[in-house]
């Protein structure tokens, strides 16, 4: 509870009370003739107590009132920082995935685009070639499948087993009327046998072009894909956060492009001690500390680290890490708070650690002199004394433990301001 004290109320009276003095001297040692009056003697004493009223209200005024806080002890469970790395929500690496020369780099660092823009351009003049040869390969093998299919059409209406085999027309008229049938009958010759045996390969012929055009076409797709390759799009509304390559560079399969992230989502990530993780549940808040001020809902505001922002647990990983025995946790970020790649501190409750015995101060009471933190302890006459304590951990609410030199019950400076002058405080030793 702070409570507002005059500290100069003890000061003021003491120069009131000379002043006073410094009045009655002041009259006792002024001999004024008899001759001049009362009148005179008045006008004197009126000028006197102006003096001495416009002197006692500079004197009050020359030490402001500070505000007093009883120094109280710790409350609740106690906490662990745990530090940890800000990083996206979405981040992925665009890499190469054919040889060439960069072609195309759409922006640098920090530039904005939208799911589906083309982010980087291989050349692929040489695939194209490709392509192109492929194509007249294809309309080769078109030709190839309609010239089969239409010896396979002349071979079962006109079949060549049943033809003669030529000549004059005498002979081949002989042929066909007594040789072929007399072959037939004899067993020498069967023309259903020669006839199957010609459709079979006519349509053998209409296969093999069947698949070789389906051939050409499964090369022409894999030409495409890698066209497609040669092309980084943007997978998600996101920014360029890292380039590793300029226009004009000879990249190689596997070689990283850049890194493009969406950071309008933010993350905490943090390895948490084993002994912690019992404590943890996916959708809890919990409070963390930035490098930079924040001004999100429910932090301290610029300038102050406060009482820190709310983060969310949003992702807890399955298995520890078997040589550091950590377990990693992802925490969930308010948005416009932090930048990736920015340190964060996330207060982790410990059930296994016990109550706190600490005193707790607000972090506006500490004054650094140099590197040492120190307090402005108010004694009993209502002087302020420095003394210089050893802070322990930040707490909810603005405060932060004192682990030695204050003790609960003691009255301190909440916001001790620049003109404050005092001694060291003689507190005991036991209590540093």
């Amino acid at each position: 509870m702070t409570v507002a004290l005059p500290v100069a109320r003890a000061h003021a009276q003491r120069r009131h009370a000379r002043s006073s003095s410094l009045f009655h001297r002041t009259t006792s040692s002024f001999r004024v003739p008899e001759l001049m009056g009362n009148t005179v003697k008045s006008v004197l004493v009126s000028a006197v107590f102006a003096w001495t009223a416009a002197a006692a209200p500079s004197a009050v005024q020359a030490q402001p009132v500070e505000d007093i806080y009883v120094v109280k002890q710790a409350e609740g469970l106690p906490t662990v920082s745990v530090g940890g790395t800000v990083i996206p929500y979405k981040e992925v690496t665009l890499a190469a995935q054919l040889p060439g020369r960069v072609k195309y780099l759409a922006g640098i660092e920090g530039d904005a685009f939208e799911r589906g823009d083309e982010l980087v351009t291989i050349d692929a003049s040489e695939l194209m070639a490709k392509r192109q040869a492929i194509i007249a390969q294809l309309a080769t093998a078109d030709a190839q499948l309609r010239n089969a299919s239409v010896q396979y059409g002349r071979e079962l209406f006109s079949p060549r087993a049943r033809q003669s085999p030529g000549g004059m027309a005498i002979p081949n008229l002989f042929d066909q009327m007594f040789t072929r049938p007399m072959e037939d009958f004899l067993g020498d010759r069967d023309v259903g046998a020669e006839l199957s045996a010609d459709l079979f390969a006519s349509g053998t012929q209409i296969q093999e072009a069947r698949n070789a055009l389906m051939q050409l076409q499964a090369e022409i797709r894999a030409i495409d894909a890698k066209l497609r390759d040669a092309r980084s799009i943007a997978p998600f509304d996101g920014v360029i956060v890292k380039k590793f390559i300029e226009v004009g560079d000879t990249v190689q399969p596997g070689q990283p492009l850049l890194n493009y992230a969406d950071v309008e989502y933010l993350q905490v990530e943090v390895d948490v001690p084993a002994r912690l993780r019992p404590g943890l549940r996916e959708g809890m808040m919990l409070r963390a500390e930035l490098d930079v001020p924040s001004q999100a809902p429910g932090s301290a505001g610029p300038g102050s680290e406060g009482n820190g922002l709310p983060v969310r647990v949003a992702q807890i990983f399955p298995m520890a890490d078997p040589q550091r025995h950590t377990v990693k946790v992802k925490f969930d970020l308010p948005q416009g708070v932090s930048e990736p790649g920015m340190y964060a501190k996330v207060l982790v409750p410990d059930f296994n650690a016990p109550a706190r015995v600490n005193p707790v101060i607000p972090r506006t009471a500490i004054r650094y002199n140099g590197s040492l933190p120190g307090v402005y302890v108010v004694d009993e006459e209502g002087n302020p004394q420095l003394r210089l304590i050893r802070v322990g951990e930040p707490t909810p609410g603005g405060g932060v433990t004192v682990l030695s030199g204050l003790r609960a019950g003691e009255r301190i400076l909440a916001n001790p301001g620049p003109g404050v002058a005092t001694g060291w405080s003689k507190g005991d030793s036991g209590s540093r």
